[in-house]
């Protein structure tokens, strides 16, 4: 882990440690940028599940539908 000196909004910072319930403003930090990542990470995913569906029939939706289900 580094240590990084930043300006932070003190409202912004106290509103998220009171929503998240973090009790140190290195713990809020922490769990917003993680928070952060996975948000971008399932945009991405849905972005790059829809630009595969534009290519799809009927037949490859189902197809997909059942890989994802674990259906035979």
């Amino acid at each position: 882990m580094s240590a990084t000196q930043i300006d932070l909004d003190d409202e912004a910072l106290a509103e998220a440690m009171q929503l998240s319930g973090a009790r140190t403003k290195k713990e809020t930090v922490n769990l917003a940028l993680r928070e952060y990542v996975e948000r971008r990470r399932r945009t991405e995913a849905r972005i790059r599940h829809f630009q595969e569906a534009q290519e799809w029939d009927e037949e490859s939706f189902w197809r997909q539908h059942s890989a994802e289900k674990g259906i035979a």
